[in-house]
């Protein structure tokens, strides 16, 4: 298994252990590939297909962008620490440290992960546009992490956990994560734990069919989580699917799709008394994350 990241793995991954379930096998599922368009009467185009959800083809490095590689700085990974950097168009082929604030990272590449967490501190970063994770191999430790970060259109695969959640002010939003696993790991798409006030994880597909270690698409349930909202997302795998507890404040869970009958024990582990839960459907799909049917309403269940 891919285990480049000695630095993040032992910030990140040690003190995610304690915060999981053990995992269970998930069911198997056909590998994710791009469908071919329908055809189309004589003498008009094709139309191109499109997802209502993010897919590998909507996120990521935008094509045609040129990369420049930059090699590890510090102790095997690349390390950031000037305040308002921007890397843009950049390779870099090991993990990405931040410990500087306002820090942009866009149209690039990270083959592990990015963290902006060090010697106990949270500095606040932003990626966009930017595929995280090796194409081959599995990390175990998160794609991205861990507090005061935004996230938009990014594509993880790779990371057995694709966001960690351990603080203020965290934006989630039209990313695609591919889960994997690796033995003894504890799978998620996203994971709270020290959470702080202000999570939002917003109109992403999470993937974790092809995880066999693993715990939930959505697992929110530290008990410092505060102000949640899990909005418009599609998700599938799971040992239960969507887990939103113990949230202080506001939690809202609305307006989710969950890929009918992927999970292995149930769809839904949350705390219905406290949650807002509000137009959450079953669904299936084809093999490009397009909907073809609502099967009928995702109650609440806990």
């Amino acid at each position: 298994m891919a285990r480049r990241a000695p630095v993040l793995a032992f910030l990140v991954a040690a003190v995610l252990a304690a915060a999981c379930r053990p995992g269970e096998a998930a069911p198997a599922a056909t590998p994710y590939r791009a469908a071919s368009p329908a055809a189309s009467p004589a003498g008009s185009p094709a139309p191109k297909p499109r997802a209502e959800h993010p897919t590998p083809e909507t996120t990521g490095v935008p094509p045609g962008t040129r990369l420049t590689r930059l090699e590890p700085n510090y102790e095997g990974i690349y390390r950031v620490d000037k305040p308002g950097t921007v890397l843009d168009g950049v390779h870099i082929p090991t993990d990405l440290l931040i410990v500087a604030d306002d820090v942009v990272i866009q149209n690039s590449r990270i083959d592990g992960g990015v963290l902006g967490y060090y010697s106990g501190r949270a500095y606040r970063f932003t990626i966009r546009d930017s595929i995280v994770g090796p194409e081959d191999g599995c990390l175990t430790a998160p794609g991205i992490g861990s507090a005061r970060y935004t996230a938009e259109r990014v594509h993880v695969r790779g990371h057995g956990d694709g966001f960690n959640a351990s603080g203020d002010d965290i934006v989630i939003r039209d990313s695609y994560v591919l889960l994997c696993s690796n033995p003894g790991d504890h799978s998620d798409g996203i994971q709270t734990y020290k959470t702080g006030k202000g999570l939002i994880f917003d109109h992403n597909t999470v993937d974790q069919r092809f995880a066999k270690d693993i715990t939930a698409p959505i697992f929110i349930t530290d008990e410092q989580a505060e102000d949640v909202i899990v909005s418009r997302n599609l998700v599938m795998g799971g040992t239960y699917s969507i887990q939103v507890r113990n949230v202080k404040g506001t939690a809202i869970v609305r307006d989710n799709a969950l890929v009918d009958k992927s999970w292995v024990y149930g769809p839904v582990d949350s705390d219905c008394d406290t949650v807002v839960w509000e137009g959450n459907t079953l669904v299936t799909i084809d093999d490009a994350y397009r909907i073809t049917s609502t099967v009928g309403p995702l109650e609440c269940e806990g």
